[in-house]
This record gives structure tokens, C-alpha cells and sequence, in this order.
């Protein structure tokens, strides 16, 4: 086989049996070990290649770039009440002022009077709203958060992650994702 250090650059973007991404953000990918073992598996179906190939004595095969899995995964399923889950869902900004940096989170009815770590009670802000905020209520400090928090759905998250796509593409997996492109006519 070829270095393994040396193909680390080669990831497989993994579909759904319907040939949609697993997930968009984080985006769905495996090592190039894991997309490998899944083919010999035949778990999944290679649907795009890397020139980049590795062999063995008796083997050899193209890393595969793009991989489709052969049963299909439910995707309905509740999403993790997570740091990063909950940034997504309000768009890596804070709920107050809007601002991108220094991101924490804060809890609409704060801990001291109730309020619960739940994704109905908290938002995404910056250090200097929830300092400014405390453990007061909205009312007290006279601030609303854009929109109020809720549960987000699988599906709303999915959106949202289409709006922050990877820096880094490799060129066959463009057409299996739909970000905001201008279709040609």
C-alpha cells in the first residue's frame, strides 16, 4: 500500500442511498480507509475516483472520491442539543446584536431564576451581550433576541449548514452539492 500519511488528503464525500449528502454541515466524509473497507464491504457504490490509486501485492484500486451508500439512512431523526448545533441554528451570530466573533451562549431565563439548558431557552451570544446581560431577565436589561429560540429540526439544520460550505472541494464532489450556485440556463 502507499503511505498512509502521504493519502490523507483523500477523503470520500458519503451520499444517502438517494444520492444526497449524509449531512452538509458538518459535511459528510470518510478516510480514504474507511470509503475503502466499505467498497470491499460492498456496502457502498463508488461513484466517482480520485486518480490517486493504492495497492497491495495482490490489489489495487482508485481511492474512490464520491460514495453512495446501498441502504438507504433515515435522516428524521432529533438533532443533538450541541454547542455547535446551536450556533448553526442561529447562523453563527448573536441573537442580541448580530455580531460573528468571541461566541458563547447565554440562557434567555437565566439559571438563577429557572431557566433550563434547553434549546427553547438558550441563544448564541457574544461575550460582551451575555456579560451585559448577567443573570437579569430580558425585560430588566431591555434586549430581545431576533428571533426567539426553539427546537430546530434536522432538516432546518441541514439548510443552515448549506449557507457555510467547506473551503475545500474537491472538484467531483460539486455536482452531489446544492449550495447557493447560479444554475446555468
Amino acid at each position: 500500500m502507499k503511505a498512509q500519511s502521504s493519502l490523507a488528503g483523500f477523503p470520500a464525500l458519503v451520499l444517502n442511498a438517494d444520492y444526497r449528502p449524509l449531512s452538509y454541515y458538518p459535511l459528510s466524509v470518510w478516510s480514504w480507509q474507511d470509503a475503502v473497507k466499505a467498497v470491499y464491504m460492498d456496502r457502498v457504490e463508488v461513484v466517482a475516483e480520485y486518480d490517486q490509486a493504492v495497492q497491495s501485492p495482490s490489489f489495487e484500486m482508485r481511492l474512490p472520491s464520491v460514495i453512495s451508500l446501498k441502504e438507504y439512512v433515515q435522516q428524521d431523526r432529533a438533532p443533538a442539543f450541541t454547542r455547535f448545533n446551536l450556533f448553526l441554528r442561529d447562523g453563527f451570530k448573536c441573537a442580541y446584536c448580530h455580531a460573528t466573533d468571541d461566541l458563547t451562549f447565554d440562557h434567555v431565563v437565566p439559571r438563577s431564576k429557572g431557566g433550563k439548558t434547553t434549546w427553547e431557552n438558550i441563544v448564541t451570544a457574544c461575550s460582551p451581550c451575555n456579560l451585559r446581560k448577567g443573570g437579569r431577565s430580558l425585560r430588566e436589561v431591555g434586549m430581545t433576541p431576533r428571533k426567539p429560540p426553539r427546537r430546530p429540526t434536522m432538516h432546518e439544520l441541514q439548510a443552515m449548514g448549506r449557507k457555510f460550505p467547506p473551503h475545500h472541494l474537491h472538484e467531483s464532489w460539486v455536482d452531489w452539492l446544492y449550495w447557493d450556485v447560479v444554475l446555468e440556463a
